[in-house]
């Protein structure tokens, strides 16, 4: 076995990343402090070929001058929008169609591995703050609550993880797809 150099990988270019299809889902980032979160979780958006993002509140956006060492570029390629609130963004994606889910713990939440997202043509998640999480208003304007399973003792992830969880989760589907831009061998 070999690692492969970066010209075998056959990564699209910037242009191609954006007249490619996307997958249909959008994320939602609810008062997301850390601008490394914010930024890792595009380079997991680019990766995944992820719609967009929203991001909303005080979350930063990639004209903060620190987003560039964790997005690595990925903010050349992701669209997104700026919403004043996630609930606003949450109610102008359903307007557009898109079913919304919080990822968050709740009382109602269904468990990661038995969420179907096949079920769903347009799809938003919405992830929330490092420490309060989704607000409750927004929680409540959601189509549903979907939750990471966890075993050990901090029953929390960080949020830039949890979105790596939950996105590969909900694209899983789609990588059999022939949209889905596969290395060279």
């Amino acid at each position: 076995m070999r690692k492969l150099s970066m010209n075998e990988l056959g990564r699209i270019s910037v242009a191609e990343f954006k007249q490619a299809k996307k997958t249909p889902i959008i994320v939602v980032l609810d008062n997301i402090r850390s601008v490394y979160n914010v930024g890792s979780i595009f380079r997991t958006a680019d990766a995944f070929l992820i719609e967009g993002i929203c991001i909303c509140g005080y979350s930063p956006t990639p004209e903060h001058k620190q987003m560039a060492k964790t997005a690595l570029g990925a903010t050349d390629t992701v669209d997104w929008l700026h919403y004043p609130s996630a609930i606003e963004a949450v109610q102008t994606l359903q307007q557009n169609g898109y079913k919304v889910f919080a990822i968050e713990q709740a009382d109602e939440s269904i468990s990661l591995e038995n969420f179907n997202s096949n079920l769903y043509s347009k799809m938003a998640v919405v992830f929330g703050n490092e420490v309060e999480g989704i607000q409750q208003d927004v929680i409540e304007a959601c189509n549903g609550c979907v939750e990471i399973p966890q075993l050990g003792t901090k029953h929390s992830l960080n949020v830039a993880t949890a979105a790596g969880v939950v996105l590969w989760k909900l694209v899983e589907s789609y990588i059999t797809t022939s949209t889905i831009h596969k290395p060279n061998k």
